[in-house]
């Protein structure tokens, strides 16, 4: 009898031993949960003990779309949830809702849920004027971008500022990370080549954030006459240029997915010539092709998609090429793709078929020319060194986080 109350004293004791162990283990495991968690990037439009403060008695405008969402709510409603003052909203490419085609006309319209005012700034009216911003104080900019010259929330961002700074208004930056901010890469784009694709004489790939490069702007005076405006910003938590960023809402229609963001800078070009790109397609950014089976064995027909994509190019003809869906997420920008498909077309003078277009999303008359002279993808990478040295020298001056390198 003694014995086996010996062995049920050391059962009981084993028993113990095991569960403070589990318990030990499952308190770890929701520490690293909780860790992880707190590693989550968290965009500055969710800080909001930082910026409410700052609104509090003042009329604010608000540059967003849909992308201006934290947990689920957008920016919209919940600065009207805590009483402030929204005056109006201004719509950039794809609209508020983000339901445009690319270059659509965006127009002015009212808010169905809230009641607010939408103007378009973008169209024939890229900047607001005084009447648009009457009773006005404060203009917040809190849109999702991914990274590129020619993705046209910056240039937007860009005429706000100049708007702010022409009527002494101030300027908020909500900041979100980049998904394509972990390296530098392109031409920098000319004088004689700017647009609304190219704003700014920034690469093809920028490396920063909306934040980052919207104190580029003021600190290298490009607002007319070298005018500064009254910027502050709220910075991304947990975030450096390093760090792998999901965008969790596609930015516009034709950025669907990780995939899609990653390719985009490498096959925008892409638009200024024959070839389609996927656009009027469940894939677009990810596959390239051309109605000639000689482009390659993917296959893949362009159709109509009202509000992504109406009438693209090659629209319900068959096209021949390549699908990069499989791309690894490291990828960074090439040339790779436009000069393999260069060299395939049977008429290279038809190739790029929007020439103007093409020197505009390159940001030079130069790669057009090396295309033309048969320079290898090394020579033409080199011709860009030294402006990306001396603007990878400028860029460390407007970081606001530790940077990739």
């Amino acid at each position: 009898m003694r014995k086996l109350n010996y062995l049920f004293i050391a059962f009981l004791f084993i028993a113990s031993c095991n569960s403070q162990q589990s318990d030990s283990q499952q308190q770890i495991e929701e520490s690293d949960i909780t860790s992880t968690k707190a590693k989550k990037p968290l965009p500055g439009a969710a800080r909001f003990d930082q910026y409410l403060p700052m609104l509090d008695g003042k009329g604010v405008a608000l540059v967003v779309n849909h992308t201006s969402v934290v947990e689920g709510v957008h920016l919209l409603d919940t600065l009207l949830s805590q009483g402030v003052d929204v005056k109006s909203i201004f719509a950039p490419e794809h609209g508020f809702r983000g339901e445009a085609d690319a270059g659509a006309t965006i127009d002015n319209s009212v808010d169905s849920k809230t009641g607010v005012p939408v103007i378009s700034v973008y169209g024939s009216k890229k900047k607001p004027d005084a009447e648009d911003l009457e009773g006005v104080d404060v203009v917040i900019f809190d849109i999702q971008d991914v990274g590129t010259r020619f993705y046209t929330y910056i240039s937007t961002m860009h005429y706000i500022m100049e708007a702010c700074s022409e009527l002494d208004l101030e300027m908020l930056v909500l900041d979100r990370p980049n998904p394509n901010g972990d390296y530098v890469a392109g031409p920098i784009r000319e004088d004689d080549q700017e647009s609304f694709v190219g704003k700014h004489p920034i690469p093809i790939v920028h490396g920063l954030t909306v934040a980052e490069l919207a104190q580029m702007i003021n600190g290298e005076g490009w607002l007319p006459n070298g005018d500064t405006c009254k910027l502050q910003v709220v910075t991304v938590e947990n975030y450096d240029h390093s760090t792998p960023y999901s965008l969790p809402i596609a930015p516009s229609p034709n950025l669907p997915n990780d995939a899609a963001i990653r390719l985009y800078p490498s096959l925008c070009l892409f638009e200024g010539t024959m070839m389609s790109i996927g656009r009027g397609t469940d894939f677009p950014f990810q596959v390239i092709g051309y109605p000639d089976s000689t482009y390659g064995d993917f296959q893949f027909t362009p159709v109509s998609m009202p509000g992504k994509s109406t009438h693209p190019k090659h629209e319900d003809k068959a096209c021949y090429g390549i699908d990069l869906r499989q791309t690894s997420l490291d990828h960074e920008f090439t040339l790779e793709f436009v000069m393999d498909f260069y060299q395939k077309a049977n008429n290279h003078e038809q190739f790029i078929n929007r020439s103007s277009a093409f020197n505009r999303l390159a940001g030079t008359t130069s790669l057009q020319a090396q295309l033309k002279q048969g320079l290898s993808k090394e020579e033409i990478y080199q011709s860009w060194e030294a402006g990306l040295q001396a603007y990878k020298s400028m860029r460390k001056k407007y970081l606001l986080y530790p940077d990739f390198e």
